[in-house]
C-alpha cells in the first residue's frame, strides 16, 4: 500500500526530471547547465519526496496514539463503572441495613 505511493511519486520524480532536460536541452543550452537543471531538479523532487514521507510517518505516529489513548480510555471507563457499581453495592447495602434497624 505505502510502496506504491512511493512508486508513483518516484515516477512523478522521473518525469519531473526529463522534462527539465528536454526544456534546457530544446533552449540550447550547454551540457553543465542543463546537468545543473537537471541536479536542481532532482534536489527539488528529493525534497518534496522526503516531505511526503515525514508526512506520513507523522500520520502513523498520530493514528497509533490515537488508538492508545482509545485504549486507555476504554480501560478508564470501564474502571470507572466498576467503582461506581462497588459504590452503588455498598450504599445498597448500607440503606438496606438501616431499613432493618428501623423497622425493628
Amino acid at each position: 500500500m505505502d510502496t506504491q505511493e512511493y512508486v508513483v511519486d518516484a515516477l512523478l520524480l522521473v518525469v519531473l526530471v526529463i522534462s527539465t532536460l528536454i526544456l534546457v536541452f530544446s533552449l540550447n543550452f550547454d551540457l553543465i547547465k542543463s546537468l545543473a537543471a537537471a541536479l536542481m531538479m532532482i534536489s527539488l523532487g528529493g525534497l518534496i519526496f522526503l516531505v511526503h514521507w515525514k508526512v506520513r510517518r507523522i500520520e502513523k505516529a498520530l493514528t497509533q496514539r490515537e488508538r492508545m489513548i482509545r485504549m486507555n480510555m476504554e480501560e478508564i471507563a470501564t474502571m470507572m463503572s466498576q467503582k461506581y457499581e462497588n459504590h452503588v453495592s455498598h450504599i445498597d447495602a448500607i440503606i438496606e441495613e438501616i431499613t432493618k434497624r428501623v423497622y425493628r
